[in-house]
């Protein structure tokens, strides 16, 4: 079991140091010269040279490369070309939307998926299991902003049960912090609930015809303890390796949710980046993004050995 942590942990450090050179050549990649886009349209050479210089941009790239990694190495992710404020502090003032939105988001959906998934499974090719599919495919093919729009029309423009856009912190009271949450969590997880619910259902139909379950129910073992403890169990590898995936949705999609919702989380804060080619901050949320997911996905090829105990040897 230690031999293996540290293999995996090994692993996520090589990762993490692959994901540090994109991220760093992210502002070289980039068509055109990051200072004369910076300066706009009417700057003079002075101005640009100027502005390189105040990037390091005239230093060579190796030396680049290791000010910023030591940089990094120190929890310092730069400071905004615009506001001239730290991107760790940037992020800070952004942090409770965006993770208040992904975390109702995840038990939403994970909670949601797992159900309709084992329920198709167990009324496989009936009516519940067909239209609990179609609804999964439709959930997954329609975009995120017209789920978005859609959803704002009718339950906060037609109905007026929900807010139109914005977040209250949960600091101001629980009930209108997840008021604010309902329609982007809505939004955000469908897609998410339907990945994990066709996952969810393969794998069960999978295990349900083992010759262990058939039995199970030949000694009258009853449904619920049969598909829980016995079916949900051995089928709980493919289905947690699909949640620590759908983390990569949650994280392109915040973005566009936020931006639906108007929700003030890092998700606005990189398009407004976007929009005023401000790399300092654009690197160090893409940095910040890969690190969760690196660190999610860490967290899921561990959690196999508590699932499957045979993945230790």
């Amino acid at each position: 079991m230690l031999a293996y942590v540290i293999r995996r942990l090994l692993s996520t450090l090589i990762v993490m140091a692959i994901v540090g050179i994109f991220v760093f050549l992210l502002l070289h990649l980039s068509p055109g010269d990051p200072a004369a886009i910076i300066a706009g349209d009417n700057a003079t050479p002075e101005q640009i040279t100027g502005i390189r210089q105040r990037l390091g941009l005239e230093d060579p790239l190796p030396v680049q490369f290791l000010r910023w990694f030591g940089h990094i190495a120190q929890g310092d992710l730069g400071v905004s070309i615009f506001s001239n404020e730290p991107v760790l502090k940037l992020v800070g003032q952004r942090l409770e939307p965006t993770i208040s939105l992904a975390l109702t988001t995840l038990l939403i959906a994970v909670t949601l998926a797992v159900t309709l998934g084992v329920l198709a499974a167990w009324k496989a090719d009936t009516w519940v299991d067909r239209l609990l599919m179609v609804v999964s495919v439709l959930g997954f093919s329609v975009p995120g902003f017209v789920v978005g729009y859609l959803l704002i029309y009718v339950f906060a423009i037609e109905l007026r049960w929900l807010p139109v856009q914005g977040y209250t912190p949960i600091a101001e009271g629980v009930v209108p912090w997840a008021r604010n949450l309902v329609l982007p969590s809505v939004t955000l997880g469908l897609a998410y609930v339907a990945l994990i619910a066709r996952i969810t259902r393969a794998s069960m139909l999978d295990v349900l015809a083992e010759d262990y379950i058939r039995t199970a129910k030949a000694k009258g073992v009853a449904n619920q303890s049969m598909l829980l403890k016995h079916a949900l169990k051995n089928a709980g590898v493919p289905i947690v390796t699909v949640i620590g995936i759908g983390v990569a949705l949650l994280f392109s999609g915040v973005v566009i949710t936020e931006t639906v919702f108007n929700i003030p989380g890092i998700g606005r804060l990189v398009v407004d980046a976007i929009a005023k080619r401000d790399y300092p901050i654009i690197q160090g949320v893409i940095l910040i993004f890969s690190g969760v997911y690196v660190l999610v996905n860490l967290i899921v090829d561990l959690s196999y050995t508590l699932i499957d105990p045979r993945i230790r040897y």
